[in-house]
């Protein structure tokens, strides 16, 4: 199978597939997502020095003081007033991360961000899918024109300056390419965190588990990442060949192929007849969550050093949490795999553990 839908995908290629259509910037970019073979090789490296294991760890302290600045302002809130955690932390948390790994000025992240948002709703209507997609590229326009000229020790100006050095880049794969870092950065570990939360609030007495000791932050990370992944499914991949499937059903040359993760962890042969459970002590098992082989996701190792950082600390500051709606409405998407809003009762705030007495609870 191939994501390049330039090469293998013969609807598009014949120029059938219009700008109006929800899911055209998911196939009609031009970065590692949907790049094949030598292309994907070079494109995946130019990126690859952003999310290396010392520029990973060294984010953590900048990671740990927005944690506890969101923290702080939920504390100021009535304790007994619903919140949207999504909107008041699980959001906010990686967007303020991306940003300041990629050195997007303040002035044009709202608009960004809004954009980039609508790409993931895939109920959208053609011409707000067409307008925004024209919008997007208008805002990734003036963020290179802004970075060039005022480079800066980020990885927007890296990407830029592969592109102005060498011409390793094309100005749309540069263009595209900040595109998917930038969305793909954010959104996916923003519904890590909410889906976690709700995994946890709907299911107390896993969350006895977790706060007696006897289960880890990690076991909750990986457990809702099969459980309920970020990205439920994923446009698209196109067959090079015919596959021939055990039903008696076989993909055609030039197919498209949508690949549903959601449904891959739940599938009761990987992961036994209680797959659709959320159980933290479950043993661990592969999940499909961040992809798999050559295009797995370069920045899983930051997606999960951001939630070893929000959960516990979010879960320490609030321990009497507890959800104000326990089924709250899914994002109106098939890729984005999360809730729309997460409406908590936080209860009251418990201080920072360094600033508590000796022997307070």
């Amino acid at each position: 199978m191939s994501k390049d839908a330039r090469k293998h995908w013969p609807e598009f290629i014949a120029g059938r597939i219009p700008e109006t259509w929800p899911l055209y910037t998911w196939v009609a970019v031009r970065n590692m997502f949907t790049a094949y073979g030598m292309d994907h090789t070079r494109l995946r490296k130019l990126v690859a020095p952003a999310f290396t294991a010392r520029r990973t760890r060294a984010l953590a302290p900048r990671i740990d003081d927005i944690t506890r600045d969101l923290l702080d302002g939920l504390a100021a809130r009535p304790a007994d007033q619903p919140v949207d955690l999504r909107a008041a932390f699980a959001q906010p948390l990686p967007i303020r991360v991306i940003c300041e790994l990629y050195g997007v000025p303040a002035h044009l992240q709202p608009g960004m961000l809004r954009t980039m948002d609508s790409i993931f709703r895939t109920s959208v209507p053609p011409e707000r899918a067409a307008a925004n997609y024209r919008q997007l590229y208008d805002i990734l326009t003036e963020l290179t024109a802004f970075k060039r000229a005022r480079p800066d020790d980020d990885l927007a100006t890296a990407l830029i300056e592969a592109r102005d050095g060498d011409d390793r880049l094309t100005e749309q794969e540069l263009l595209d390419t900040l595109l998917l870092v930038l969305s793909a950065g954010h959104e996916t570990t923003v519904n890590l965190l909410a889906n976690a939360v709700m995994g946890l609030l709907t299911h107390p007495a896993q969350l006895a588990l977790v706060r007696s000791g006897r289960v880890g932050w990690d076991a909750v990370i990986e457990e809702t990442l099969r459980w309920a992944p970020s990205v439920a499914s994923l446009p698209l991949r196109y067959a090079t060949e015919p596959i021939a499937l055990d039903s008696g059903v076989t993909i055609d040359t030039g197919e498209a192929i949508l690949a549903v993760f959601a449904a891959a962890g739940t599938d009761p042969e990987q992961h036994g007849p209680d797959a659709a459970l959320f159980d933290v002590t479950r043993p661990p098992r592969d999940h499909l969550a961040f992809g798999h082989g050559v295009h797995y996701c370069l920045g899983a190792p930051l997606a999960r050093m951001e939630a070893r950082a929000a959960l516990p600390a979010l879960f320490e500051r609030f321990p009497a949490m507890e959800p104000a709606d326990p089924a709250p409405p899914r994002i109106e998407s098939f890729i984005s795999h999360g809730p729309e809003v997460l409406p908590v009762r936080l209860g009251r705030a418990r201080p920072y553990a360094a600033e508590r007495a000796p022997g307070a609870a």
